[in-house]
């Protein structure tokens, strides 16, 4: 199939490789100006992989009209602006393919509803979400995803075109759930990262089980199936966020906590913000992801945060 990979980044790099490795006609697109295009114009490689020959390089936009599949690979928060950049191009019976985990700040909208709100009706969107690292997979080392989107048929198609040795993939079937899950697994491995920060990794445990449980509940209130939570988008992602050197959500909060300058993407960041927001619109509790949000927007403590969970009231685990 024909496909054009939005986004030059570590994970944009990463799937134009896979999917190239699959035997596909890939195109990678990329800014003119972005410094990471520019490496692979020089050379085909950044600090992680190479390009093979056979994989086209664009710094035009306009190839998104030539592919079948979009699949787009860029910070969430921009993911609205960049719709409006390709208005123009008025793209029709393409797939749109987001493999961005994140929600938009001040709206509390997931990527899927940005996308078909800004693309024509004739066209299908999907979210391509799940664990594993950049390095892992180049080094050969395999792991599960999931497709998941509200068209049967584009869902089916591109499980049978991605799948291979290297990643698994499963259908999913609660779109709000895996966006949901998939976003809010980031601010637990900014949690992670502070308690490595402080010294109390032995807390990881209890982090995991209460993060995903507060998640559930989110995602149900919000009409997904709280089971979603438990599946790969979430919980199936935490030894990647939440143990992984690679992490860069782990390692953002690590660096927070201890006063250390870190300037990698870290999208959990701008989605503590978002999933406080939708806290308070469904009324649900999210004690975690709550502490988070008091830590990196609100100017608090980490350790009062932490001393702050273990002050709440005793109940039920389940």
């Amino acid at each position: 199939m024909k496909i054009c990979v939005v986004g030059c980044g570590r994970w944009g790099s990463l799937i134009t490789w896979y999917l190239d490795r699959m035997k596909h006609d890939v195109t990678l697109y990329g800014k003119a100006d972005a410094e990471q295009m520019q490496r692979f114009l020089k050379d085909r490689t950044n600090d992680l992989l190479e390009l093979p020959e056979s994989v086209k390089l664009s710094t035009e936009i306009s190839d998104l009209c030539d592919a079948e599949i979009i699949v787009i690979s860029i910070p969430s928060q921009s993911l609205r602006s960049f719709m409006g950049e390709i208005e123009h191009l008025e793209i029709k019976n393409k797939i749109f393919v987001l493999c961005m985990k994140g929600i938009e700040t001040g709206t509390g909208k997931r990527l899927s509803e940005i996308a078909t709100e800004n693309i024509d009706s004739s066209n299908a969107v999907a979210v391509w979400i799940g664990p594993g690292h950049v390095q892992e997979f180049y080094a050969g080392n395999p792991n599960c995803m999931v497709i998941d989107s509200n068209n049967e048929q584009v869902k089916k198609l591109l499980v049978e075109e991605f799948s291979g040795d290297l990643i698994r993939f499963y259908y999913g079937s609660d779109l709000i759930g895996n966006e949901i899950g998939a976003a809010a697994k980031n601010v637990i491995g900014i949690a992670a990262g502070v308690l490595d920060g402080l010294n109390l990794s032995a807390l990881k445990g209890a982090l995991m089980s209460r993060g995903t449980r507060e998640i559930a509940r989110l995602i149900s209130a919000m009409g997904g199936n709280e089971l979603s939570a438990y599946g790969l988008c979430h919980l199936g992602d935490y030894e990647a966020t939440v143990f992984s050197k690679y992490s860069h959500n782990r390692q953002f909060g690590e660096s927070i906590v201890k006063g250390e300058k870190y300037t990698l993407l870290a999208e959990g960041y701008y989605t503590t913000k978002a999933l406080v927001e939708l806290a308070d619109r469904y009324d649900v509790e999210l004690p975690i992801c709550r502490a988070v949000y008091n830590f990196l927007w609100g100017g608090s403590n980490a350790e009062k945060e932490i001393k702050e969970l273990f002050k709440r009231s005793i109940k039920q685990e389940f």
